[in-house]
């Protein structure tokens, strides 16, 4: 076949227990769960410990024992009514080997560090938590196991660990209050109250944050300060946090994080991110007036967060230890914990020196960008870009937030800015670990358009507010303008899920509708009126349907995804998108015929395909199936890689439905066994209306050994489609056919 790279399929695995595709009940009022959505609401939030189950393997037997003491009478809270949740033991975090190498070597000419180390042991540290408990201690207690973290630690005399609490309607102990902001202090293994009534004010508003750290650095002054920014994460353009009690707030962004630590007027040894997202070059620039260090993460973080316990410790035990020290300790306590915990659970965090950063980067970057939007203007720029921004490691990407490593784009792009600015990136990025599905994540990413351009000028503006070079705001501009160009209609939907003029164009073919060819099609674009099937080979002879396209025009397509609807006598049942495809010796499109669908346990559920990320061989295919779990609205999380080809339920990811909440939660639920399952699908009636949504299949419990496998769907007649899309992110659907 033609020498070109094509786009991953799934592999199948086929049984024969299949118990057949049928409804269930009545409808359930969900809205459609196939559909797609940005933001926050996509990814979900989650509980703070998963278990890995299914494949059929088993759920591996973590037995985690940590005793807690905690002070009586007084103002110290207890914590004693969460006995149910649980935390890593200090011995669970050794077993997870690392490669990551600790790079201790600064710059020259890089700023003096603003905190000085005294020595000795004889420093004073005052850590700072500002914690927006939000929807994940609401509905999983995630804070309150995060305290119980840090209550579990053995804190020194020279450490104050202080808490800011706020922003969450119902907090799952009876310590911290759910209506008034509060000020609590760790010691003795439980929690101190400092401030009882702090009011109810928004923690997105950056008036709240910096008066926080006037009052800490008022009430325990230190020679080293240390700030850590708990809730959910945006990154580059939505910024941090989301205050479950001022929802309408929004998030506060870069720019006002730089108004809350400019008006804080502290110097920080690092500030950290205990949230999704905020491993970007554009945090790490606006934070350098005020941090030395930045850890966060580039990734979503699992919902078990930081491991709290043992670095904690470990500092008190040495006051004077250095930054990059403490660092590594913080990521190798929750890289190894989310490993032990959470296998199939995207995890990094990395150690950002900023002073290095912001001596080494803005003039490679400005060059880098300068490059970009040279290349752009030539023949072919577009697609040479895009081909490398398809290509690059991209975080959250069911949430359609378009942020990428940027040492691995810059890498893609194979010119000399691109590599002089890989190269400093690496020595800026001081310490970095991730999972190891987790490939081309070198600890610092940015905003690159793809699926959702309209952030372009909201990003644009983000970086005239904190300062950022004019010339990466116009390459991006540039290549938006130019994807926007390239379409002809309106762009794909989301991963994992479809949009309603998914539906409305698939329902045109599907009663016999035709796909019309747009005018000014783009030089190599795919033409509408050419996906339609063959029943010829190249050679001439019968068979199953082909798809022919030329070369130039598969050449644009980065995506292909098997769409199936089951005809239920009704209406059809949308079974969702699989990236399950075969191309013949020729390269061409064959279409399937085996009429099997994806299956837990011999039920066939709705899945959508998330993404799918690949290293040489190695490869990690990620997907969802909708679905309530013991009542609760969640969206299972699949992933099949090259270790476990047949998959395994890595956790399962509450569904949001909140509008307007553009940061995205911490994710991941445990299943254990015993837990109820139902499946969800969307109905549609014949002429293409949605109706309802509904159960799929009988109730399941879950048990140690849940099996995912390809079954035959049933007695009713299906319709497939493939949906292909292109460079420009623009979708396109092939014939629908009977089977």
């Amino acid at each position: 076949m033609a020498d070109r790279k094509r786009p991953h399929s799934r592999e199948k695995f086929v049984t024969n227990d299949s118990k057949g595709v049928h409804r269930r009940g009545e409808g359930l009022g969900t809205g459609p769960v196939g559909s797609t959505g940005g933001g926050k609401g996509s990814s979900g939030g989650g509980m703070s410990r998963a278990a890995k189950v299914g494949g059929g393997l088993s759920i591996p037997a973590i037995i985690i024992a940590v005793v807690f003491f905690f002070l009586s009478g007084g103002s110290t809270g207890t914590l004693n009514d969460l006995s149910g949740t649980q935390t890593q033991g200090e011995t669970d975090l050794t077993s997870v080997p690392s490669t990551a190498k600790l790079n201790t070597n600064v710059a020259q000419g890089s700023r003096e560090k603003y905190t000085a180390v005294s020595g000795d042991g004889q420093d004073v540290v005052t850590i700072m938590v500002y914690m927006c408990g939000t929807d994940l201690e609401s509905k999983s207690g995630m804070a309150t196991n995060d305290i119980k973290e840090m209550a579990a630690a053995t804190i020194s005399d020279k450490v104050n660990l202080l808490i800011y609490t706020g922003g969450c309607k119902q907090w799952k102990n009876s310590s911290i209050s759910s209506t008034a902001n509060q000020i609590y202090k760790v010691e003795n293994g439980g929690l101190k109250c400092l401030v009882k009534d702090d009011g109810a004010k928004s923690m997105v508003a950056p008036d709240t944050l910096s008066a926080y750290i006037k009052w800490c650095a008022k009430e325990y002054p230190a020679n080293r300060y240390d700030l850590i920014l708990w809730d959910h994460g945006g990154g580059s353009v939505s910024g941090f946090g989301y205050d479950e009690k001022n929802a309408k707030a929004g998030s506060m962004n870069l720019s006002g994080i730089n108004k809350a630590l400019s008006d804080g007027g502290v110097k920080f040894d690092f500030v950290g991110f205990d949230a999704c997202l905020m491993a970007t070059a554009e945090t790490a620039l606006m934070l350098d007036k005020y941090s030395d260090y930045l850890i966060a993460s580039e990734e979503t973080e699992p919902g078990i967060g930081w491991y709290y316990t043992n670095w904690l410790t470990k500092l008190s035990k040495n006051t004077s230890m250095p930054t990059l020290e403490i660092g590594k300790n913080i990521i190798d306590d929750f890289t190894s914990a989310c490993a032990s915990v959470v296998r199939g659970q995207k995890t990094t965090l990395s150690l950002i020196d900023l002073a290095e950063f912001s001596h080494t980067i803005p003039d490679k970057l400005s060059a880098f960008s300068t490059d970009i939007s040279s290349t752009l203007k030539e023949e072919k720029g577009y697609k040479t870009v895009a081909d490398a921004r398809y290509q690059t490691r991209e975080f959250a990407q069911s949430s359609q937030i378009d942020q990428v490593d940027l040492v691995d784009l810059a890498g893609k792009l194979g010119s000399e800015e691109g590599q002089v600015l890989s190269d400093a990136l690496s020595e800026a990025v001081k310490y970095n670990r991730t999972s190891s599905n987790m490939t081309n994540a070198n600890g610092v990413s940015i905003y690159f358009p793809f699926k959702r351009t309209s952030y372009v000028d909201k990003a644009a503006d983000a970086y005239e507010d904190i300062g950022m070079d004019a010339s990466y705001a116009d390459c991006i501009k540039a290549f938006a303008g130019q994807q926007a160009s390239g379409q002809t209609s309106t762009p794909a939907s989301g991963q994992g899920g479809m949009s309603s003029e998914d539906i409305e164009a698939v329902f045109n073919l599907l009663l016999g509708g035709l796909n019309l060819s747009p005018r000014d099609l783009p030089a190599g674009a795919l033409d509408p009126a050419d996906l339609v099937w063959s029943v010829e080979d190249a050679d001439g002879a019968s068979g199953g349907e082909i798809l022919y396209l030329p070369e130039d025009a598969w050449e644009q397509v980065q995506d292909i995804e098997l769409n199936m609807f089951y005809d239920d006598g009704d209406g059809y049942i949308n079974l969702g998108l699989d990236n399950v495809f075969e191309f013949d010796e020729y390269g061409q499109l064959l279409a399937g015929s085996d009429r099997t669908w994806i299956a837990i346990n011999g039920q066939p559920v709705a899945y959508y395909h998330l993404d799918t990320t690949e290293d040489g061989d190695a490869y990690t295919i990620t997907g969802r199936v909708p679905a309530f779990l013991n009542g609760e609205r969640v969206n299972l999380l699949l992933v099949f890689d090259s270790e476990t080809p047949q998959g395994y339920i890595a956790g399962a990811i509450y569904d949001y439905k909140e509008d307007g909440i553009e940061t995205v939660a911490k994710s991941m639920t445990e299943l254990e066994v015993g837990d109820t399952l139902e499946f969800l699908c969307d109905h549609y009636t014949y002429d293409g209306a949605y109706e309802d949504s509904y159960y799929l299949g009988d109730p399941m419990k879950v048990t140690d050994q849940m099996v995912i496998s390809n079954v035959d769907v049933g007695d009713g007649a299906v319709k497939i489609l493939y949906k292909l899309t292109d460079i420009y992110n623009q979708s396109y659907w092939t014939q629908a056919l009977t089977r």
